[in-house]
């Protein structure tokens, strides 16, 4: 037997040598001597006996073993040679017996290199194992700022909790979401138990995984097993059958291919025009016709949450501009908890089209739509790569620049405060946005910007402490409260004067996106020869944002910000075009260019004028972890 397989496996690795040559590829093994940096510059620790992943092992530590082997780790020596005797003695010891001593190798940079034992390793993979029992040492690196070696330390701050070596990404911060996603703390140690519960949870997945034909796309399997437990739960995971498996991870294959490609989101800054003709509107009004059934899903009820009052506005628009078209039905009070269940009732109730308006209703948006394909799921969200669901949001930073600039100008000590939420895709842009109008007309306003959900935070106090003469608050007045605490407002004498507020006016783009599918345009945006997310970010040029002015504001401040305000809405005027400064210095220095959407939309810097910082999570209260779970800004290195 043995001489058939050694013929097999010379013939595999002579396959593999012709390939490497004819892309231009060395050959053989890869040397470890050959690429590590100089002696001083990395430290050697031993980590004793541990499983190595076979596919893990990519070469040998001297080049003095490499040429045996073509790069895949098949020989490539005749069968008449010494070296094939040994290697067939191998296989049939392995076969008989199994291969029980230790070879010996070096870990570097998440991949293994052989000292001891490459025949070992050769017979191992072509037998079809998965891992190697090996005596390891760790050459360590020193700490740099590129990406590959920030990624091996997070690893290695991973290994201390989780000796587990067989599992990797392509993205930094793949283990801290891990540790997150299997319900453990950051710096939490895992038990036997629960190592033994992860091999054989990581293991079934990454079988049918590659069964489907996952080794092609252009991800780890580390990334898919993140998505996919992300996705559905890594307890759930663990329950499921292998044909349960098998059936979700066909369904949630898009969300695969997504991760591979480099740009994921398809921002639409615009809505597909075309013109209404007779013919749809009369098919639109015909009698007899299908009513669409739409269901709107809120975290909390619009008597108590403007961001809530201002979606239920939009519904309401939309009962009002198609009342013979549309039948609407909402579903109050959502919580990650009951988010699921509100879903599967809204699918159960025979709605077409639902809209989750909150990010952190994102991911079970995604598994619903996953399992309910015929029915159309938006979430309310910025910069949300799936392509299961379209999302949608709108640049208010168009607003925010205007109300910054009314503020500037009704700031009578230079001192302004700015009331954020959530450190969020799209809030660093408002703040910005507003900031930077305030300074276009006072040159010397400085923005003080607080955090509402931060710890131990009295909002009230901070404007005092600060003196400002001029508070960007709630973008919205709350129903149930007779607060006049929102918008731009001045106190005067210890009560609110407000000059003007923000309007999402979501019924503008619940309407838009209504005549879309009406009219068929909705499937334009889809490009089946292009997986990507759809984003829907629209501004003041289609009409979902704008901002009231009060009777309060002077006359001629009046006039120059309705000016601003028809320039925003004529894309005649960009907020964030020409030189811009951040805290730390230049972002942007050619006075003839724009931030393009994608740098507005993913901001993690503060202007020059802001006072303040971007806070971390630990330092927000708990209601708002989903939220920076789901959409919470990432820091760029710079």
């Amino acid at each position: 037997m043995g001489k058939e397989e050694y013929r097999k496996a010379l013939k595999l690795g002579k396959k593999d040598y012709q390939m490497r040559l004819l892309r231009g590829e060395k050959p053989i093994l890869q040397v470890l001597d050959d690429i590590l940096p100089d002696r001083s510059s990395y430290a050697e620790t031993p980590i004793g006996l541990v499983q190595i992943p076979i596919e893990q092992i990519a070469g040998t530590k001297t080049f003095a073993r490499s040429s045996s082997f073509a790069g895949n780790f098949m020989p490539i020596l005749r069968e008449d040679t010494e070296f094939a005797v040994k290697w067939e003695n191998l296989l049939d010891s392995h076969v008989e017996e199994g291969i029980r001593e230790p070879v010996k190798a070096y870990e570097y940079m998440h991949k293994f290199y052989v000292v001891e034992g490459n025949k070992r390793v050769s017979v191992m993979k072509y037998s079809g194992a998965v891992s190697i029992l090996g005596n390891v040492t760790r050459i360590i690196p020193k700490r740099t700022q590129e990406k590959e070696n920030k990624m091996y330390y997070e690893f290695l701050d991973f290994y201390r909790v989780a000796p587990i070596n067989y599992i990797w990404f392509t993205q930094e911060g793949g283990y801290a979401k891990l540790q997150e996603a299997v319900g453990k703390e950051p710096e939490e140690l895992w038990t036997e138990e629960e190592l033994l519960k992860f091999s054989s949870i990581y293991a079934r997945f990454t079988s049918e995984y590659r069964a489907k034909g996952g080794s092609k796309l252009n991800i780890a399997p580390g990334d898919a097993f993140l998505a996919f437990i992300t996705l559905y739960g890594y307890d759930v995971i663990d329950k499921k059958t292998t044909s349960e498996m098998q059936e979700l991870i066909a369904k949630s294959w898009e969300e695969f291919v997504l991760l591979g490609q480099e740009s994921e989101i398809d921002l639409k800054m615009k809505p597909n025009q075309k013109k209404k003709s007779l013919f749809s509107i009369l098919h639109l009004h015909a009698p007899g016709t299908r009513k669409l059934r739409i269901a709107f899903i809120y975290e909390k009820t619009p008597g108590t949450s403007a961001w809530t009052y201002a979606h239920e506005l939009g519904r309401l628009h939309l009962e009002q501009t198609f009342p013979e078209e549309v039948h609407t039905i909402s579903y109050e009070n959502g919580t990650q908890e009951n988010i699921d269940s509100l879903l599967e009732d809204a699918v159960k109730a025979g709605c077409d089209l639902i809209f989750t308006t909150t990010p952190p209703f994102a991911q079970s948006s995604v598994k619903a739509a996953i399992a309910n394909p015929k029915v159309r799921i938006l979430n309310c969200s910025l910069n949300t790569s799936h392509r299961y669901i379209r999302t949608y949001y709108s640049r208010m930073y168009e607003a925010k620049f205007l109300m910054g600039a009314i503020a500037g100008a009704m700031a009578e000590n230079n001192r302004l405060t700015y009331i954020a939420d959530y450190p969020i895709y799209g809030s660093i842009a408002n703040i910005n946005a507003f900031a930077l109008g305030a300074k276009m007309i006072n040159p010397r306003a400085k923005v003080y910007l607080e955090w509402s959900t931060k710890k131990e935070m009295d909002i009230e106090e901070r404007i005092k402490e600060i003196g400002s003469s001029c508070v960007s608050g709630k973008d919205m007045a709350i129903p149930e409260e007779a607060s006049r605490f929102f918008g731009i407002y001045h106190i005067d004498e210890g009560r609110p004067r407000n000059f003007a507020m923000p309007l999402w006016h979501w019924g503008k783009f619940y309407e838009r996106l209504i005549w879309a599918i009406m009219d068929g345009t909705w499937k334009y945006d889809d490009d089946p020869s292009v997986k990507k997310a759809i984003n829907y970010w629209w501004g003041m040029s289609e009409g979902v944002v704008d901002v009231v002015f009060s009777k309060y504001l002077p006359i001629g401040l009046k006039r120059l910000a309705g000016l601003l305000k028809t320039s925003i809405s004529s894309e005649a005027f960009n907020p964030f075009a020409g030189i811009l400064y951040s805290q730390t210095g230049v972002v942007l220095n050619d006075p003839d260019r724009s931030l393009p959407p994608e740098e507005i939309m993913t901001m993690d810097w503060l202007a020059e004028n802001v006072v303040g910082t971007i806070p971390h999570k630990r330092e927000l209260k708990e209601q708002a972890e989903p939220v920076i779970k789901q959409q919470g800004v990432k820091k760029k290195e710079g």
